[in-house]
């Protein structure tokens, strides 16, 4: 795979946009992600808070499997506070 060199959210289709350097492009299906990895309201928060704020680390995530391993860590940024 060559190298990832952009993302964007697609709000109307639900999916992470993703263009290579070989000019290739794909599109993740955030309705699969989030079945697959927001077991609970603070994974689905999280994943959301990604999709918004960083939809290419989201990818990468995504594209290496990493998502699993990251939403373990306990993230919180898409927690809502008190």
């Amino acid at each position: 795979m060559t190298k990832l060199l952009s993302c964007r959210y697609n709000m109307d289709t639900n999916r992470v946009e993703a263009l290579f350097a070989d000019g290739t492009t794909i599109a993740i299906d955030c309705i699969a992600v989030e079945d697959e990895y927001g077991h609970t309201p603070t994974q689905r928060a999280e994943l959301d808070w990604l999709l918004y704020n960083k939809p290419l680390e989201y990818a990468q995530m995504v594209l290496r499997g990493d998502m699993g391993h990251y939403l373990a860590l306990g993230c919180d940024h898409g927690r809502l506070e008190d």
